[in-house]
């Protein structure tokens, strides 16, 4: 029996490589002679770099500014002999870099972000993958731009500084120093967001409470990002305001498309097409997927969803396992997902759970599959 296990990571427990680990555990304690093919996956957000270079990319480590203008050590990715790069904006300017009582997206930045691209630029990458997921900044990309020599001046012709709370303050953008290699360059940004960069919708209104934005913040940020999406529509003519996936990221999506030649995709389409999973399906018998959390939000391109979109086309039955199953998961039965499991297998805090992720994983992992053979039999 071929089984595949490709997880994403369950978020702020264990990494996806792990949770694979983890799985493979659970599954050789029931079917010894299981053949297993561990494929851990991403879709858009953390992770994503590990993903995309573990077969054949190579990864990189540099000292870049952090989300609130300190120093830290990020990485950056290299695939295909040194032509791709991939960057992902949690390395650099991440949710998971800050404690939850330093989030501050009045001052968050994503300049860090921008100079990984510009480390990726010197090694001599043209073609990039951008993963912008679990950012912990609402600065409308405006970091990146300045980090690759972009100015935003105030009307006395200034610069501007970095963060969310900085953006009303910008009449004008400056962009005859940005670095000339990033119009010799190509961009797919990988993410599953298709929010706006504004309104109730938007960027701020969504993504900022979970970044530290409190109510009082929410209504001078998204003013803030209303003056950024004017000033961005006047300089390029790419009217961000209202466009699908502009918001990702606090609205890095926004920049990206409008200075970039980028172009969106889903994060868990870039991961598979990457990943070899395609020529494993073949002769696939099972294939195992999860993540922290199922219910009726992975139909909207989680890594479950896509996983299980991709095995359909191969006839291979897939089964999910999550720390927590909300409501709506039935719509993901339509799409190839056999069933939906809760790895919490009794009652216990969320931090319990959280720490005891792996052993979880490994026990449900053969629970599911004992009962999984019984019914083929």
């Amino acid at each position: 029996m071929k089984i595949i296990i490709a997880p994403d990571s369950f978020k702020g427990s264990i990494r996806a490589a792990d949770a694979a680990i983890a799985i493979q555990k659970g599954i050789m304690r029931c079917l010894p002679h299981a053949e297993t093919v561990l494929i851990p996956v991403a879709d858009g957000g953390e992770g994503t770099l590990d993903s995309l270079t573990r077969i054949g990319g190579t990864k990189k480590s540099v000292t870049v500014t952090g989300p609130l203008g300190k120093p830290i050590t990020a990485e950056y990715g290299i695939l295909h002999a040194g032509k791709v790069g991939v960057v992902e904006l949690a390395s650099a300017s991440g949710l998971e870099l800050l404690a939850k009582e330093d989030l501050d997206p009045l001052y968050t930045t994503t300049y860090g972000t921008g100079e990984l691209i510009r480390h990726a630029l010197d090694a001599g990458c043209r073609h990039f993958i951008l993963a912008i997921g679990g950012s912990a900044t609402n600065d409308g990309g405006a970091g990146i731009l300045q980090a690759l020599g972009v100015r935003l001046l105030d009307e006395a012709g200034c610069s501007v500084g970095s963060g969310g709370g900085e953006l009303e303050r910008v009449v004008s953008i400056d962009d005859s120093g940005l670095d000339a290699r990033v119009a010799e360059s190509t961009f797919i940004i990988a993410s599953d967001v298709q929010n706006p960069m504004l309104g109730p919708n938007g960027a701020t209104h969504i993504y900022g409470p979970q970044k530290g934005a409190t109510p009082q913040l929410i209504e001078k940020l998204e003013q803030g990002m209303r003056v950024w999406a004017d000033r961005i529509a006047e300089k390029t003519g790419v009217r961000v305001h209202d466009l699908p996936g502009a918001g990702a990221a606090g609205g890095v999506g926004g920049v990206l498309i409008a200075f970039f030649k980028a172009e969106m995709k889903r994060g868990i389409d870039i991961v598979i097409a990457q990943s070899g999973l395609r020529d494993h399906l073949v002769d696939a018998d099972l294939v195992i997927t999860g993540e922290g959390r199922i219910d009726s939000q992975t139909a909207s391109g989680k890594t479950p969803m896509g996983i299980a979109q991709e095995a359909q086309k191969f006839g291979v039955p897939v089964i999910a396992l999550a720390g927590s199953v909300g409501p709506g998961i039935e719509r993901l039965y339509a799409i190839g997902i056999l069933s939906v499991h809760s790895i919490v297998n009794g009652p216990m805090t969320l931090e319990e759970a959280m720490s005891r992720s792996s052993e979880l994983l490994e026990l449900t992992a053969e629970q599911v599959l004992r009962t999984y053979r019984l019914s083929i039999l």
